[in-house]
């Protein structure tokens, strides 16, 4: 049974050789039914540390492993008439852009470079995916 009143979250930027990985998603009901490009995210399972569902989330999606994962920023919202999230906001860098395989429910996998990224009208929920890279890039 689905939780309706929070949301854990996690999901994970994919930084090499000046690239992002971003995902579109075949099924997108877990998603508020959004089209676009997507970091690669999921709910966390009961239990999973965030740690956890990072790492989970990467092997699952696109079938990479990286040599460290860490948590850049917490984001939370929500409350009223929807569900309140708590998305943790991890970042991975790789040494090279590896070819992504792509999960059961990933429709397509694709590295876009920091200076060319798609158009907000083209990445789910108004262009959150961006706006999350570029409060990432700020940290750096």
């Amino acid at each position: 049974m689905e939780c309706t009143v929070h949301k854990l979250v996690a999901d994970i930027a994919v930084l090499a050789d000046r690239q992002v990985l971003l995902v579109r998603y075949k099924d997108t009901r877990s998603y508020d039914g959004q089209q676009g490009w997507f970091l690669p995210d999921d709910y966390l399972m009961f239990v999973e540390h965030p740690d956890e569902a990072a790492a989970r989330i990467l092997r699952e999606q696109v079938g990479m492993a990286a040599p460290r994962i860490t948590l850049d920023h917490i984001e939370s919202f929500g409350g009223g008439k929807t569900a309140w999230h708590l998305i943790f906001h991890y970042k991975a860098t790789l040494r090279d852009a590896l070819p992504a395989t792509a999960g059961t429910n990933v429709l397509a996998a694709q590295w876009f470079p920091l200076h060319a990224l798609p158009a907000s009208t083209e990445v789910a929920h108004e262009g959150w995916a961006l706006d999350v890279l570029q409060r990432m890039q700020g940290r750096s």
